[in-house]
Order: C-alpha cells, then structure tokens, then sequence
C-alpha cells in the first residue's frame, strides 16, 4: 500500500529550470540563446504587447479620440407645434400614426415622438406623444388642447431610422 508521504512524480516528468547566462562551461553561456545582435538580443527586448509597427500605440491616440458614441441611444422623431398647426384641423387626434400619414413621420414606428415648442399653435388639438417639452406643453394647453404621454420601449439607436 502506497502512503501520501511516499508519493513522488513520474520519473521525467519533473526538469530543472535552465539557467541561462552563467559562463561558457554550462553550455548557455556569452550570448545565453539569443543569437547575435539584434532587438531580441538586447536586454528590455521583451514587453512588446503596446508595439504596433509603426502605428502610435493606442494609449498615445487616447488624447485624440474625445467622447464616444453611445449604440443604446434613443432617436426622438421630433414635430414641432407650428408643423402640428399647419397640417391638422381643430378637434383633431395627433398621435405617431396620424403624424405618419401627414407626413411628419415616415412610419408610425420610426421611434418614440417627442414634441418641441418652437412656433405658435392656435388650435384645439388632443395631442398624444412620448415626451413633450415644458413650453410645448404650455402653448397646447394655451390653445385648449390636451396632451397625453404615451410609454415607449428603448430601442436601440442602432434599429431606429432618423426621420429627418
């Protein structure tokens, strides 16, 4: 029976680590395998992992490259209340499906609508939007119209078109 303490490796399984560099009697001695000249002869030779050939390593480019671009952004398809003036009549529903078919939207599922301020709107329009901003807001109530939100689910930018 074979006890714990009697456990040993397969014969030559196990080698001494080659020690390089120590005098021309152990055989690796003078240029210790690295040949003659050369980069690689060179001590500090090693550590080439931010080389790149020519190319100004990555972490020197860094200082040029501002910002990034977010892929999970999401694309607004934005309609002003001017244009919502222009194209529909008082008592009228808006809402991404109308906006399409006036043209204000190429399809009703282009993204999420957001409605912004700029102009003036004189009718009494119900107006249903995924976000509105505080003066767009102000100028529908103004008119006597009604503002809805509706929800939406983050699509990344990447899927959505710019109706733009």
């Amino acid at each position: 029976m074979t006890l714990l303490h009697d456990l040993k490796p397969v014969p030559g399984s196990k080698r001494a680590r080659k020690r390089v560099g120590r005098g021309i009697s152990a055989g690796q001695g003078k240029t210790a395998g690295r040949g003659t000249k050369g980069q690689n002869a060179r001590s500090g030779s090693g550590g080439q992992l931010h080389r790149e050939g020519g190319n100004l390593p990555f972490f020197r480019r860094l200082p040029f490259k501002r910002g990034f671009t977010n892929i999970h952004r999401t694309v607004y398809v934005e309609v002003n209340v001017d244009e919502i003036d222009d194209r529909f009549s008082t008592g009228d529903k808006v809402d991404p499906e109308t906006l399409a078919t006036v043209g204000l939207a190429k399809d009703a599922r282009d993204g999420p609508v957001v409605v912004l301020g700029r102009g003036k709107i004189t009718k009494n329009l119900t107006v249903r939007a995924h976000r509105f901003s505080k003066s767009a807001r102000d100028k529908i109530e103004a008119a006597g119209g009604s503002v809805e939100l509706l929800t939406h689910t983050m699509t990344p930018a990447s899927d959505v078109k710019s109706s733009k």
